[in-house]
């Protein structure tokens, strides 16, 4: 006998995959902060420290087709929200304390997305000390793009990654100056959480972070990903 909720159950939220009938079912999203040298700079900061991380809820992303346009609304209470591009791993098989050397392996495949930070709430957070999750994770703040298997998305570790608005140029760097690289990044997270088929990891956004109003069209990409276009509204 199936089971009974007492309130509706959220749908599962899912990304096409090039070249697949199937979907990607979304776990977790995770996001790693400050993770290309210049970007650490424009937001005060210098050096490798170690990497951290922030989660976004499953339902906060904005799922892109292939050549079409997603839609996010301005968000509440905020008067600064910024862009954020980004490479996006998608996990494939369960694993913790995996080894950098092994970690390649747990990645199904890559996407293109977009981590949208209400940054003056983020900002007043850190002021005094307090969790910032309402600058990062809210509703339609994580937009990402079709995943493609790892085997076809060519070599993401040295693509280039850039974001446009409005068809002028915000942000533009190589995946290859990440502060720690993409098998790095997931022997640190995987010795804290268990990682698990369906989970997201935003990888980090290079410099070049700005603040984007209504009626802005972002166009963002990873060579050898498809571009992400999504307009706020």
């Amino acid at each position: 006998m199936a089971s009974e909720y007492v309130v509706p159950a959220p749908p599962v939220v899912s990304i096409p995959v090039v070249g697949e009938t199937g979907r990607f079912p979304v776990h977790r999203i995770y996001c790693v902060g400050r993770n290309y040298e210049e970007h650490a700079k424009e937001m005060g900061f210098t050096g490798r420290e170690p990497p951290f991380f922030f989660i976004k809820p499953a339902s906060t992303a904005v799922v892109v087709d292939e050549g079409q346009t997603g839609t996010i609304a301005y968000p509440s209470l905020t008067k600064n929200l910024h862009h954020e591009i980004e490479l996006v791993a998608a996990i494939g098989k369960a694993g913790k304390n995996i080894k950098a050397a092994d970690a390649l392996q747990y990645i199904y495949g890559y996407a293109v997305g977009l981590d949208m930070t209400r940054r003056d709430l983020q900002g007043e957070m850190k002021k005094q000390g307090r969790p910032w999750c309402i600058g990062k994770a809210f509703e339609q703040s994580a937009p990402v793009g079709p995943i493609v298997p790892a085997a076809r998305a060519g070599d993401v570790a040295n693509a280039e990654i850039w974001l446009q608005v409005n068809g002028q140029d915000r942000q533009r760097s190589h995946v290859s100056k990440l502060i720690w690289n993409i098998a790095e990044t997931i022997e640190h997270l995987s010795t804290a959480w268990e990682l698990q088929p369906g989970d997201l990891i935003y990888t980090g956004t290079p410099e070049g972070v700005a603040a984007v109003v209504a009626g802005d069209t972002l166009v963002g990409g990873v060579a050898g990903l498809p571009e992400l276009r999504v307009k706020v509204v």
